[in-house]
């Protein structure tokens, strides 16, 4: 297509990759356009060019699909937060789920016997927890919010759409709180927001111990600013790497998510790794639950177990349940857990870098009926290459939130005798293109 003398490039759009990225096909190469989705037909772009691909960006949609949507966020086409916006919520799901077969075929060459309905809660205002970048410009105005989509830049917010409604609300205040305290000569690292039942925790990071001017500044803020709100808050500092302590008001009260079904309340600091959605992560362990098919008396391995977040829940269903996580502080916030949640004769947690597991490593852990994996993005290659007999779990069900090292994974598993039973997907993370799944292997 001419116009002007500029040739355009026009591609039928068949799929959507792991990065959200439309997948078309031209001059016999692919081609990944970002803003595109299966089924659309799209004028785009070439950002990058290289042998074997092309990356891209739409310049204009010529014939779009029936689940392209207006997206809800005023800042969707600057913010690099939510790239899927574009397409309708549950076509998201759907999508997701064709991106985790697509990189279990490809990478992994495998495939489940069955494929598992897919679990989703609220698509909106879902966030927990959440760490904004403080940028100031050229004429020394604060800016708050998370990094572009083309750049390292700060893409100044006022709201945010996959935030909890009452935070969102409180962003324009507390960039007038940035701007007060960076014109008196503090240095701010980053802002995080925690959000649990009972209390919400605003963090600041400092790059120095804040002067008690500062923390003057900080207490008359939030007296006028979050004193009288309907939710509670708390105040907490940081200082570059040291762990974030609470600051204000004095009274302490514990972050903590509630798993109801199994009578646990979890609590947990600023710092501590958990998960972004509380209602999806209830859901996910119901159904890591149900596919481990517990039985009373079974000694079970949760392998990356951080807080007990699995290894509680699988000790109040009667298990025996060994935790191993490479970050101590998570060990002993899941051993305070298990003592404060009365099931710590159940459990066991010890402090062992996984990504170093060998087959010396797997036998002194003794043999296990049942084992979880819920590894980081890298996966647990380590660990699957390391499982022998006589020290093969019945069962396996893996929690991934990387369709690609869990298809190499996949693979490992099914080298080693495992059947994969199934697989589906978990959408932790609406309007994003992070792709959460759950798999099951038998021997």
């Amino acid at each position: 297509m001419v116009k002007g003398g500029h040739v355009k490039n026009v591609a039928d759009v068949f799929s959507l990759d792991y990065e959200g990225r439309g997948v078309a096909r031209a001059d016999g190469k692919t081609v990944f356009i970002k803003g595109a989705m299966p089924s659309e037909t799209v004028s785009y772009r070439v950002t990058k060019s290289k042998k074997q691909f092309d990356e891209a960006e739409v310049e204009s949609v010529l014939k779009p699909s029936d689940e392209r949507v207006k997206p809800k966020c005023r800042y969707f086409d600057t913010c690099g937060g939510c790239v899927l916006q574009y397409i309708e919520s549950n076509a998201q799901v759907a999508l997701k789920q064709r991106i985790l077969e697509e990189q279990l075929a490809r990478i992994g060459k495998v495939f489940p016997e069955q494929i598992l309905p897919p679990i989703y809660a609220t698509p909106w205002h879902y966030r927990d927890r959440a760490r904004l970048s403080v940028a100031i410009d050229a004429s020394g105005e604060v800016k708050l919010g998370f990094q572009a989509k083309r750049s390292h830049d700060v893409v100044d917010i006022e709201s945010c759409e996959v935030l909890p409604l009452h935070i969102s609300a409180q962003i324009p205040s507390v960039k007038i709180l940035l701007q007060k305290l960076v014109d008196s000569g503090a240095g701010i690292k980053f802002v995080e927001f925690h959000r649990s039942k009972k209390l919400t925790v605003l963090n600041l990071c400092f790059f120095k111990r804040p002067s008690e001017k500062t923390e003057r500044q900080l207490r008359e803020w939030f007296d006028a600013s979050l004193k009288q709100q309907n939710k509670t808050w708390q105040l907490w500092l940081q200082c570059g790497k040291e762990s974030a302590k609470a600051f204000y008001p004095s009274h302490h009260i514990d972050l903590s998510y509630d798993l109801s079904e199994y009578n646990l309340t979890m609590p947990y600091r600023p710092g501590d790794f958990t998960q972004i959605n509380a209602d999806l992560n209830a859901l996910m362990i119901h159904r890591a639950i149900q596919l481990l098919n517990i039985r009373s008396g079974e000694r079970i391995a949760d392998l990356f177990c951080g807080l007990g977040n699995f290894s509680l829940p699988m000790a109040k269903c009667g298990a025996t349940v060994v935790g191993i996580e490479g970050a101590d502080y998570l060990v002993n916030r899941a051993q305070q857990n298990a003592i404060a949640n009365g099931c710590a004769d159940q459990l066991e947690f010890q402090v062992a870098d996984l990504f170093e597991t060998d087959e010396a490593t797997v036998a002194s852990w003794g043999q296990f009926d049942k084992m979880l994996l819920d590894p980081p993005r890298s996966g647990a290659y380590a660990v699957v290459k390391s499982l022998h007999s006589p020290y093969l779990p019945k069962r396996i069900v893996y929690v991934s939130c990387n369709p690609a090292t869990f298809a190499r994974d996949a693979a490992v598993l099914i080298e080693k005798g495992y059947v994969f039973k199934s697989a589906g997907v978990m959408n932790m993370f609406p309007q994003t293109a992070h792709v959460e799944s759950i798999g099951v292997f038998e021997r």
